[in-house]
């Protein structure tokens, strides 16, 4: 096998311009730095949340900033507003469907069926309504790519905190990746996933005053430290490149280690 000339530059394929993107649940931590790092590679990104004032607060600071950010209000577990949504933007180059919740310290056989219900439908069904109605449309383009926003806690089962819809929820979007990809890759869409650790935000601050968890989270992680909302930006930036052209169905973990014990 003989090498062949590149003749794209390499950092080029990391640039979004002329790139439309979509992002659930944009408004803060992860999604808000996801929205930024698409933003500034180029993209034109739609941040949605289903709080509407924050996801306009979001994108404003964002467009104060020179990226091109527009903001929607939208629920992910809304099946027709989500395809109302995607009929309404037509046809997208890039979503990454970031909005998810948890709930923890719920032991299982307490566990009532709204605990359940309510994180499954939002990390689990409202993820799989924005596939099926972004992604269509993408398969009618030819070509597109997704990003989903799983986490560690689909390949282990997190300590002390009882989470098991949490878990089970995350494993699904995992397997959900995959045979996305499956299906979808001869048409010319990637779907690929990110997964990650425990990331400081304002909502994880009191692990620092909590030695139980401080043992298990940070103690349990090999770099001895969470995650920034950057660091998995910046991975998910790269899934939807065309640097990651090659890459469909992977799930991308992003753990500071917390895995390899």
């Amino acid at each position: 096998m003989t090498s062949t000339a590149v003749e794209t530059p390499y950092l080029d394929r990391f640039r979004l311009s002329e790139r439309r993107a979509l992002v659930t649940g944009g408004g803060r931590g992860i999604g808000l730095a996801v929205c930024q790092a698409l933003a500034e590679a180029g993209a034109s990104v739609i941040l949605t949340d289903r709080d509407a004032e924050l996801a306009q607060n979001a994108a404003a600071g964002l467009r104060s900033r020179g990226l091109d950010v527009t903001a929607q209000p939208l629920d992910v577990t809304d099946q027709a507003a989500v395809e109302a949504m995607a009929g309404q933007v037509g046809a997208l180059d890039i979503l990454v469907n970031n909005a998810g919740i948890a709930r923890s310290n719920i032991p299982a056989e307490k566990m009532n069926d709204d605990e359940w219900s309510s994180v499954i439908d939002i990390n689990l069904n409202g993820l799989f309504w924005c596939c099926r109605s972004f992604g269509k449309r993408m398969l009618d383009q030819g070509n597109g790519c997704i990003v989903n926003v799983g986490s560690m806690s689909g390949y282990i089962v997190n300590r002390p905190q009882e989470q098991a819809q949490y878990n089970a929820s995350k494993a699904a979007v995992h397997q959900l990746t995959k045979s996305l990809a499956a299906e979808w890759a001869p048409r010319g869409v990637r779907v690929n996933a990110v997964a990650p650790t425990y990331i400081e935000t304002e909502m994880n601050a009191y692990v620092y005053e909590d030695e139980n968890l401080m043992r298990h989270w940070i103690g349990g992680t090999p770099q001895g430290r969470m995650g920034r909302t950057d660091e998995v930006a910046s991975v998910i930036l790269f899934l939807a490149s065309d640097a990651a052209s090659l890459m469909t169905g992977s799930i991308v973990l992003a753990d500071g280690g917390y895995t390899c014990w």
